[in-house]
């Protein structure tokens, strides 16, 4: 989960959520590399005195400043094409949940089992236990077991939810009338904590998720 002062992603508890961060860690070299290039050529632009009389096209400079951006960029598309795929990629799940949004609490259905749903309100501040996270805690968590592939379902019964756990790299709009899948292994125990995030009226900010 989040902590104070933490400005960078969540640690990752899901291998798609390990290739975010590593295509996040990427991208942001490049930008930092292209950030100082072009500050060095502007500053360079700006301060020094030399002119050229005869200078009326530059050929070979325009041939580089096209190709060179196509390159880079190529190095972001293609590794930002490759997590894409990966994460509509549905293996063969071993358990599948269905995840309900309402305004404004969660309702879970384990399919595999019968009769197994329960809803998933939060937990107000004034019945919160000491050791409780306030806005985050649930009366009722989900449970799912740890190194096998999971599928969840996600819907709505009244307007647009989004279902996101960001430790798991997961987030998924919940549309009324439409069903959207999405296929994720935790790696490691512990409690990963979520919320909505597509406002969704009043109490938005109150309808947290909790997996075990």
């Amino acid at each position: 989960m989040a902590t104070w002062a933490n400005l960078g992603l969540q640690d990752s508890s899901s291998p798609l959520m390990e290739q975010l961060n590593f295509f996040h860690d990427h991208t942001l070299l490049i930008l930092t590399m292209i950030t100082i290039l072009v500050g060095y050529i502007m500053g360079m632009l700006m301060f020094n005195k030399f002119t050229n009389r005869y200078l009326l096209h530059g050929q070979t400079i325009e041939i580089i400043w096209t190709v060179l951006p196509a390159i880079i960029l190529m190095f972001i598309a293609f590794p930002s094409l490759r997590l894409l795929y990966l994460m509509d990629e549905i293996n063969t799940p071993s358990i599948t949940l269905k995840s309900i949004g309402h305004q404004w609490y969660w309702s879970y259905e384990y399919s595999d089992f019968l009769n197994l749903e329960f809803d998933s309100y939060m937990i107000p501040t004034n019945e919160l236990e000491m050791n409780g996270f306030r806005l985050l805690d649930v009366d009722n968590r989900i449970v799912l077991p740890m190194n096998n592939q999971i599928r969840i379902l996600i819907t709505a019964t009244d307007v647009l939810h989004s279902w996101t756990v960001p430790s798991l790299g997961v987030k998924v709009d919940a549309t009324p009338g439409r069903l959207n899948q999405i296929n994720f292994l935790i790696n490691r125990p512990g409690l990963f904590f979520g919320q909505c995030s597509e406002i969704c009226g009043a109490n938005h900010s109150f309808m947290p998720i909790v997996i075990e």
